[in-house]
């Protein structure tokens, strides 16, 4: 089982929806070897502008991630699907370790392969500072 992922494309809005939600759960527990294990071995990514190849880059970069982006908590948003894609708008907030906090706002393009694992992520983001106050992701 480990080897598929379920739900597997080609995805209707339902299944698109649910696979969102599985991603949404998987980033916010912070636990780079949880949220790796949804995507292909050899998967690609652009972050910003980092280009990411692999589980074994994924899960650096998100032990690095969130070792200084604290207190992260992320919501996802279902934008559109096709065949063995799905498009996502997302926001998300953290804080650094001088306790600014920040609102991250994006999308994300992602491909999959037939066995429901992510092959390529593509992803735009944007940081705003916010007041603790402001906060809407707690």
């Amino acid at each position: 089982m480990e080897n598929q992922r379920p739900p597997l494309p080609p995805f209707t809005e339902e299944t698109a929806r649910q696979k969102i939600q599985m991603a949404e759960d998987a980033w916010n527990s912070r636990d780079p070897e949880r949220v790796s294990k949804a995507y292909t071995v050899d998967s690609e990514w652009r972050n910003r502008n980092l280009f990411i190849h692999g589980r074994a880059e994924i899960v650096q970069f998100l032990t690095e991630k969130w070792k200084k982006e604290l207190d992260y908590q992320l919501k996802k948003e279902y934008w559109a699907h096709t065949g063995n894609r799905i498009a996502v708008r997302f926001e998300y907030e953290y804080k650094d370790a001088s306790g600014q906090w920040f609102r991250a706002y994006g999308n994300e393009n992602w491909e999959f392969d037939e066995n429901g694992l992510m092959a390529k992520r593509y992803a735009s983001i944007n940081d705003l500072a916010i007041e603790e106050k402001d906060r809407k992701l707690r």
